[in-house]
């Protein structure tokens, strides 16, 4: 698979939505993922990242203008254990959950599907973390409607096992901007990683297209103790 320009990648679409990236920087000391949202509405825009405990959670920047914070407040980073949960949704909390009564990742999405907000149907994307004893292994989820068509969800998970140094793999919710907005298309995409958490910040949210942009999470997990570094940048201040 060809390594794509990251940063080619985010400018080039003004609207892939919310995306998640997850790989290993190039020095092999860290797991790394990120997680941004962008939004097209008022309602989508009025939000910021806020830090809860181990993980975040969205917030409404103005509290006044929240209007329906169904699909749009949510803790998209949970930490269970030696695993780091990250998603688009509320299913942040389905696979804590799941996980913690010995589900697999996969099996605890079953109950799950796309977001009901048609005509888009919002594919709901996941990814686990697992870092144990010095190794390093990821999973990635998307549960997306059949083409647009609600009575069907197709259901695609990817395993990336001992993950090679420098490498990543990328999956947003849509594919491009239109209306209704067309879903994310393929396995995720392989992107290069940086060793230096504020460059790679700063790579992201530079790429993300202004108008849109709301929040980014960036964080850094050292491999070998555990211990982790996190980044997180909000258009509302």
């Amino acid at each position: 698979m060809e390594t794509l320009d990251l940063a080619k990648e985010l400018s080039s679409n003004p609207y892939p939505g919310r995306g998640i990236i997850i790989g290993m920087s190039p020095d092999g000391k860290y797991a790394v993922t990120a997680y941004f949202i962008m939004g097209r509405s008022e309602n989508s825009r009025n939000r910021v990242f806020v830090e809860e405990g181990a993980g975040i959670r969205t917030q409404a920047f103005d509290p006044a203008k929240l209007k329906d914070p169904s699909l749009i407040i949510y803790a998209p980073v949970r930490v269970l254990g030696n695993k780091t949960i990250v998603t688009n949704g509320d299913q942040t909390d389905t696979i804590y959950d799941g996980m913690d009564d010995q589900l697999t990742f996969e099996k605890s999405l079953t109950s799950r599907k796309f977001e009901p907000d048609g005509p888009n149907y919002t594919p709901r994307i996941s990814g686990v973390m697992h870092i144990e004893n010095g190794s390093f292994d990821y999973q990635m989820s998307i549960l997306k409607s059949n083409d647009g068509d609600p009575n069907c969800c197709n259901r695609y998970t990817f395993s990336y096992d001992n993950p090679k140094a420098g490498e990543g793999r990328f999956i947003h919710t849509y594919k491009e901007n239109l209306d209704p907005l067309p879903s994310f298309e393929g396995e995720p995409k392989k992107v290069s990683i940086s060793n230096y958490i504020d460059g790679f910040t700063d790579m992201l949210w530079n790429n993300l297209n202004e108008e849109n942009k709301v929040s980014l999470f960036v964080r850094y997990i050292n491999i070998e103790d555990g211990t982790y570094t996190t980044r997180i940048v909000n258009k509302n201040k």
